[in-house]
Formats: C-alpha cells, sequence, structure tokens
C-alpha cells in the first residue's frame, strides 16, 4: 500500500484528500516502523533507494547506551501548558489539568507528564540567587504542586533556560545557576525539564546544553532532560549523551502547513531516534481549534509514529470527546511506545507528494 501526504511547499489537500492521508499514513508508517529492524532490535540496512536522507549511516547511533539518567526508554507522553494557555498559568489551573488527566483515562494511558512552560516564576531572583515561583499565581509554591501532582500518580514538568531570561522576558533563565537550579528542582520534587534556548548571547548550546545535563544529575533525582534547542545546530548528532529528547524544529502553530513543515524537518534525523533519546518536532496542537478532525488524525498519528514525544497543548478539562477519542487510540499510543524505539520515516519524495 501507498500512502501520500503533500508537502509543505504546496497546500492543494482538499479535506477529503487529508482524510484519506490520516488513514493510510497510519499503515504504511506502521509497516516501515516493523520492518526496519530484526526482532533483536538491529537496524536492517533497507538500501539507498529508500531514502531521501543523508544520514542512514548513523543508524549506528541507535545501538548508543541509555542515556546516563536511565529515562526516556519510551517517549514521553503528557501535557504541557504552552500551546493554548502561553504565560496565562497559575497553580489552579494545572491542579483542575491533573485532575482532567486522571478523570478522563488519559493518565491510565500513559499521558504523565503535567509540563509547566514559560512564566510561572518571579522575573528576579532571591537574596541567594534562587528562582522563585510567582506569588501572584503559585502562591503555594512549586513544592507544593508537586506533591498534589505526585498524589494524583502523575509527574512534574517545569521549564527554564540556557540563557539570561526565559523567552517570555518574565523570568531569569539558568544560564550560570545550572547547579542551583538543578538541586532547587529536585527539592521540588521535579520530574521533566524542558530546557529553551533563548537570550544565550550567542553563545554555542553544545557548551551550554551539557553543563545543565551535568547538573540534573548530580541534583539526587532523575529528571528527565527536554533540550528546546529548536534544531539550529543539529541537536540530533550531539544531544544523545546530553539529554533525553531534542527539539529538531522551530515551534509549532495550529495549522496544517507548519504541523506537515516539522514533520517534513524531523524525518531526516530519524536515524538518530533511539531508547534515552528522541527527535522533538514540538508540541501536540491537536484540540486548539486551527485544523480539521482529519487534519489533527493525521497529525497524531504522524507525531507517533515519529516517536515523538506526545504531549499534549490544548485544555484537557475542556476538550471535545472527538479530541478525547483522538488522543485516546491504544493503538495510535502502542506504535509511539513500542520497546523497539525504531522511527518511522517517509521513503521516498515523488515531485510534491511524499510515499510515506
Amino acid at each position: 500500500m501507498v500512502a501520500y501526504h503533500q508537502s509543505s511547499s504546496q497546500s492543494m489537500l482538499g479535506k477529503l484528500g487529508r482524510s484519506v492521508v490520516a488513514l493510510s499514513i497510519c499503515f504504511f508508517f506502521f509497516l516501515r516502523l516493523v520492518s526496519t529492524a530484526d526482532a533483536a532490535g538491529r537496524p536492517i540496512n533497507m538500501g539507498k533507494q529508500y531514502s531521501n536522507s543523508s544520514h542512514d549511516d548513523h543508524q549506528l547511533a541507535r545501538m548508543r547506551g541509555l542515556s546516563a539518567n536511565g529515562l526516556g526508554l519510551a517517549p514521553p507522553m503528557g501535557w504541557n501548558s504552552w500551546n493554548h494557555f502561553h504565560c496565562n498559568i497559575e497553580e489552579k489551573l494545572i491542579r483542575e489539568t491533573a485532575d482532567a488527566m486522571v478523570s478522563s483515562g488519559l493518565a491510565a494511558l500513559g499521558y504523565e507528564h503535567v509540563n509547566l512552560d514559560d512564566c510561572w516564576a518571579e522575573l528576579n531572583r532571591d537574596s541567594e540567587g534562587n528562582l522563585v515561583p510567582k506569588a501572584s499565581t503559585f502562591p503555594s509554591g512549586i513544592k507544593a504542586l508537586a506533591d498534589y501532582i505526585h498524589g494524583k500518580g502523575l509527574k512534574l514538568g517545569i521549564y527554564s533556560d540556557a540563557g539570561s531570561q526565559t523567552c517570555s522576558g518574565t523570568m531569569p533563565g539558568s544560564l550560570g545557576h545550572e547547579e542551583q537550579d538543578a538541586k532547587t528542582f529536585a527539592s521540588w520534587g521535579v520530574d521533566f525539564l524542558k530546557y529553551d534556548n533563548c537570550n544565550n548571547d550567542g553563545t554555542s548550546p553544545k557548551e551550554r546544553y551539557p553543563v545543565m545535563s551535568k547538573a540534573l544529575l548530580n541534583s539526587g533525582r532523575p529528571i528527565f532532560f527536554s533540550l528546546c534547542e529548536w534544531g539550529q545546530e543539529d541537536p540530533a548528532t550531539w544531544a544523545l549523551n546530553v539529554g533525553n529528547s531534542w527539539r529538531t524544529t522551530e515551534d509549532i502553530s495550529d495549522n496544517w502547513d507548519s504541523m506537515t513543515s516539522r514533520a517534513d524537518q524531523n524525518d531526516q534525523w530519524a536515524s538518530y531516534a533511539a531508547p534515552g533519546g528522541w527527535n522533538d518536532p514540538d508540541m501536540l496542537e491537536v484540540g486548539n481549534g486551527g485544523m480539521t478532525t482529519e487534519e489533527y488524525r493525521s497529525h497524531f498519528s504522524i507525531w507517533a509514529l515519529a516517536k515523538a514525544p506526545l504531549l499534549i497543548g490544548c485544555d484537557v478539562r475542556t476538550m471535545s470527546d472527538e479530541t478525547l477519542e483522538m488522543l485516546s487510540n491504544r493503538e495510535v499510543i502502542a506504535v509511539n511506545q513500542d520497546k523497539l524505539g525504531v522511527q518511522g520515516k517517509k521513503v521516498k519524495n515523488n515531485g510534491d507528494l511524499e510515499v510515506c
């Protein structure tokens, strides 16, 4: 069976075509996923005729040891605040989100991370240089929030930046405070760190991100390390022993062209993904309203097949039954979470169409 999905350089797919894509892309990508490795998990050489990437030789990267923290054996699943709420977050919202993750059944399916993004801290550090939760929005503090999340059987994620300030400019970054902040996060019970790349004074991420990686390892708590470097310096080629996932693209937007463009950009790094470290084309937009149901099904299927983190980006408290059903598809989730850890990929380009 051959499935076609249109390149982001064109926008000629009609709604019916996109519906067909949503159904066919999952099937063919799944065949590709299973066929690229033998039963022992060893990559099979499929031949150059099946690839449009120059990185096939790096399948050996899949044979590396797991990341030093032992986390990320499968792509992370959960929720992140940014795509829907941006800076409009507060502790009541996060607690209600955790409640909804459990009551909706999403937590039971593996969506275990509840991740704060930017804007959770005060603009300035305290007199000892520590990050301070924003009193107006997180009056109980992050430790109390983590305790609540853990009480639900979930994990709390937090956000910082490998620069002097975060991307919003409303709170400090961790550059120069890596050890201090890592210990703070560990003391609060944080389980996941998304680490952005703004306000970095032009220094290389290859220098900045390993510093936080080491600090997290020394913090006394296992913390999943998500590099949000936007793919600027090809992190798939150097982040294998730094973090558990690495952004391969710029930020996603809630529309078809943005989604397919991120999928195309992410695809070239497929051979670098493996248990312990995953390519990240950014968070899910499913349920945020900018795409059709068929387009969202394609989005979710592609992310699952690409072994991308499945981090929900909508308001799970008010999501539609249709959105919940989509995100709860056990078969699609199983493809994303299988222990083999082989990322599905495109196998051929044909003009404006892509054979998947």
